[in-house]
């Protein structure tokens, strides 16, 4: 590119004006099927709605133009968002003859990211972006300080409702930025209320992914001793190499290096960060343009592919695979493995509204290389971590060996389960894994309740006996000699191995598609819980990810008035006071209360009525909103290091609630 051509191309990227947004359609869709735009109206879907606007935050940081971002949770669930980019334009659009602002928020696919002079790329390139916020919010004001002057507008449900952009005050010319102000709309979503967690985890992966960007998160309805607001802050002066850091924090490093690739293939810059610790698990995030592809794509099959390959040759040429026994393969080389990938993708194809999955093939050959190159750098001047990795595959490869015996219980059929199903299960009689429920019970008494109590059409129980292995200091074939976990596969009709990954769990005979943890409300039971989801977690997380996995809340008290004309069952101390308040004038002596010490205590009608009709039970569906952070915390909770487990009880010891 001549010095001419740049010179022109940078003029364009800065000359970001109504004429760079295009206006591909309507935006009368949003409020009618809001689940199309923004994946569902629950807790997921409304966190959305702050993504969407950060991201637009993030492409001007992207675009070079932002370096801090602002969020801030309002007393009133409401969210705003503010950034020191260069400001929506406020001009005239061409073919609509109206405010740029205006065209952006109210009209959906319209945004500068559309125009590549604008945007070199962009996360929300379906499009839905800040128009689709405003659609589904009761309140917007949108403020944009450019050019010394401040412009605003108000909306409801996607209308302006303030009249035309209009310029309310003044500022400084250096000043520059959009602010968003929404409120959720409660007609829509199922709960207006934000978690500080969700928020806060993904501000602070977006530091991560994008090296010197400062980004926060105030809370202004939660307030210290001094009344100051819970406040977050993020910032990462290298980015994905301390992102790795921050993920293994809790686990033993196999090499002290986090290797840093970051390359240009074609127009698809890729940064890859990756290492290897003591466990036994693999843990890959891909993200395309910022978003985390959850179910990988094109960019995390050409990391694997460059990763096995290169590590594979350089053992082989190096004569260090001779001593092993056993055949490498290339997923030998995933165990122990720590591995973010991101790459930009000025197009990126993604496979559904919710892009989840990469599909542009073109990402394949771009990842792969920019691996193979930097890796085989890497190997030849650090020979002694190149041979401790090696090391590890050849044990890696020697566990698999073991495991496939191990596995052959898991899908195998015995003539002794009728069919490979195991003897404990007490099975339903629909085969529609849709309208199918398996239990998993802790003990044999709370076992043979619920096989008393339960619709036998499509409820089953599988009693467990003791705590199930903890599979997270488990190699493969313990984990697959463990009775315990192979009863489970067997039930679930869960195999290991897919057409594109011989380790992913294979759901295509998931015989059930609500799987519900139901375990006794006490200290072991919140263990067992643990366990369990530390299992699927590691070894079946399509299962979480397809929503799945569910924990059952059995009651904790049953409560009735001395006269006995009224009767409840009570889930916690407030539904507890609320009953004697309302039924007995707040005497407690007026009252007579049980309180269930486990399942086991509950005839068969009673765990019916309170755990197990859908009608009237309460189930905890368990989600990954972030999987890096889920990772963290099971390797701390789970894992050998005890001491980030003190540190963690000591700092959350006041929140739980100690049953003596």
């Amino acid at each position: 590119m001549s010095e001419e051509e740049k010179y022109i191309e940078e003029q364009e990227e800065k000359n970001y004006s109504a004429s760079n947004i295009q206006v591909l359609e309507g935006l009368e869709a949003v409020r009618k099927r809001p689940a199309m735009y923004i994946g569902d109206t629950h807790v997921k879907g409304l966190h959305h709605l702050v993504s969407e606007v950060v991201d637009n935050s993030i492409d001007e940081a992207l675009a070079g133009f932002c370096d801090r971002i602002e969020v801030f949770i309002g007393e009133d669930n409401s969210i705003t968002v503010r950034d020191n980019g260069r400001g929506i334009p406020v001009d005239e659009h061409e073919k609509m003859h109206k405010s740029a602002l205006e065209v952006v928020m109210t009209v959906l696919h319209a945004g500068g990211k559309f125009d590549k002079g604008s945007y070199k790329v962009s996360g929300g390139l379906h499009g839905v972006g800040v128009s689709c916020v405003n659609a589904l919010s009761d309140y917007l004001r949108a403020e944009v300080r450019r050019g010394g002057k401040v412009y605003m507008q108000e909306y409801s449900k996607g209308l302006p409702t303030s009249g035309d952009v209009k310029v309310v005050g003044d500022c400084l010319e250096e000043e520059h930025g959009t602010t968003i102000i929404f409120h959720p709309d409660a007609s829509i979503f199922s709960t207006t209320v934000y978690e500080f967690d969700i928020l806060s985890n993904r501000l602070r992966d977006l530091a991560y992914l994008n090296a010197g960007v400062t980004l926060s998160i105030t809370d202004l309805r939660t307030k210290d001793e001094n009344g100051n607001p819970r406040t977050e802050s993020y910032y990462s002066e290298t980015g994905l190499d301390e992102f790795v850091r921050y993920i293994d924090g809790n686990k033993e490093a196999l090499i002290d290096d986090v290797i840093h690739i970051k390359s240009k293939k074609g127009d698809i810059p890729v940064e890859v960060a990756m290492t290897y610790n003591t466990s036994f698990n693999e843990n890959i995030y891909s993200f395309v343009n910022n978003i985390n592809t959850i179910e990988g794509g094109t960019h995390l099959t050409g990391f694997r592919r460059g990763l096995g390959s290169t590590l594979k040759k350089y053992a082989e040429d190096n004569k260090m695979l001779e001593k092993a026994k056993v055949e490498i393969k290339p997923e030998d080389f995933r165990e122990g493995l720590t591995a973010i990938i991101s790459v930009k993708v000025l197009e990126p194809q993604f496979e559904g509204q919710t892009k989840t999955k990469l599909g542009n093939t073109e990402v394949i050959g771009a990842v792969e290389t920019a691996v193979r190159d930097a890796l085989n750098n890497y190997l030849e001047e650090h020979p002694n971590q190149a041979k401790t990795v090696v090391e590890k595959v050849i044990l890696a490869a020697q566990a698999r060996h073991a495991a496939q015996n191990a596995r052959l219980k898991v899908q195998r059929k015995s003539p002794l389960a009728g069919g490979g199903l195991p003897g404990k299960l007490a099975d339903c009689s629909s085969k529609d894994p849709a309208e199918s429920e398996l239990f998993l019970v802790e003990g044999d008494s709370a076992g043979g309740s619920a096989k008393q109590g339960r619709d036998r059409r499509f409820q089953a129980i599988l009693p467990l006996r003791g705590k199930i292995l903890n599979v997270e200091k488990a190699m493969d074939h313990k984990v697959f000699e463990s009775d315990s976990v192979v009863i489970i596969f067997r039930a679930l009709g869960v195999t290991i191995g897919t057409d594109e990954d011989p380790k992913e769990a294979n759901l295509s005979k998931l015989r059930y598609h609500r799987i519900i943890i139901m375990t006794d409300a006490d200290v072991d039971g919140a263990h067992i819980d643990t366990l369990l989801m530390t299992f699927f977690f590691r070894r079946m997380r399509p299962i979480i990810e397809n929503g799945y996995l569910y924990i059952a809340t059995p009651p904790l008290y049953r409560a009735r008035t001395k006269k006995g004309n009224k009767e409840e069952y009570c889930w916690d101390e407030v539904q507890l006071r609320k009953f004697i308040d309302t039924y007995a004038g707040g005497n407690e002596d007026g009252v007579t209360v049980q309180r269930f010490k486990g399942l086991g205590e509950m005839n068969p009608e009673q765990l019916w009525d309170t755990t197990m009709d859908p009608e009237h039970r309460l189930l905890k569906r368990v989600n990954i909103s972030d999987a890096a952070e889920a990772d963290r915390i099971f390797s701390m909770l789970m894992g050998e290091d005890v001491e980030p487990r003190r540190r963690f009880i000591e700092e959350n010891a006041t929140y739980a609630t100690i049953d003596t």
